[in-house]
């Protein structure tokens, strides 16, 4: 039986990647770092409550004995001053990485990025250069296996309030329209989801999946 733990699982994507989980047969146990109690109750589950990413000295006990970790928090662009998207995007994936390494060192890691990540760090957008700090540091952590996923946009297959109004257009045209126009560089939720559980547990040659190679791992388009 596998021991998973998942940041970010109130969150569009790791809430799904935390149903994903909770219901396969070969998980024993899924410890869900939260920020604030979910309310959740499962039997499987393990919530733990922990206001600050930064230090995860409180729950270490947490990340040990862990197979797969999950990771998916993250914040849209703009919906932090720049230093402080910064420290969520970059600084507490390394101390995540660092606490699960020591805790855990034969744990596989699955870690949500995104379109146009910047390994080089050089690119105009903060978004890409601070994802691709992100990943420079996951491919060096020493793991046995690191998995970086990088969707395009993600279609929330559940309702959600949206961020902002452009995530609210794209939402509106996405069925009628942009499904099709845009299926190269875009996902439904549930498919991402199922896709980072899917390597997480079987594998997968490629470290870094580009949305179409999510795509095709899915057979999205073939259906």
């Amino acid at each position: 039986m596998k021991n998973v733990i998942i940041t970010g699982g109130t969150g569009m994507i790791g809430s799904l990647v935390l149903k994903d989980c909770l219901d396969r047969p070969d998980v024993g146990q899924v410890t869900s770092i939260v920020r604030r109690a979910s309310g959740m109750a499962h039997a499987k589950l393990r919530e733990v409550v922990l206001g600050d990413m930064g230090d995860l000295a409180p729950i270490t006990d947490a990340l040990t004995d862990q197979d797969i970790a999950f990771y998916c928090l993250g914040v849209y662009t703009g919906a932090l001053p720049k230093d402080e998207f910064r420290r969520v995007t970059v600084d507490f994936t390394v101390t995540f990485t660092r606490a699960l390494k020591q805790g855990s060192p034969g744990a596989v890691l699955c870690f949500l990025s995104g379109e146009g990540a910047d390994r080089t760090e050089k690119a105009r957008m903060q978004f890409a250069r601070d994802k691709g700090a992100a990943e420079n540091f996951l491919f060096q952590a020493g793991l046995p296996r690191v998995h970086s996923f990088r969707p395009g946009y993600i279609y929330p297959v559940h309702p959600r309030d949206e961020p902002n109004a452009a995530y609210r257009l794209m939402r509106a045209l996405y069925k009628p329209l942009l499904s099709k126009l845009m299926a190269a560089s875009s996902i439904p939720s549930t498919e991402l989801a199922a896709a980072m559980v899917q390597v997480g547990f079987e594998g997968h040659p490629l470290e870094v999946l580009e949305n179409r190679d999510i795509r095709r791992l899915r057979r999205l388009d073939r259906r």
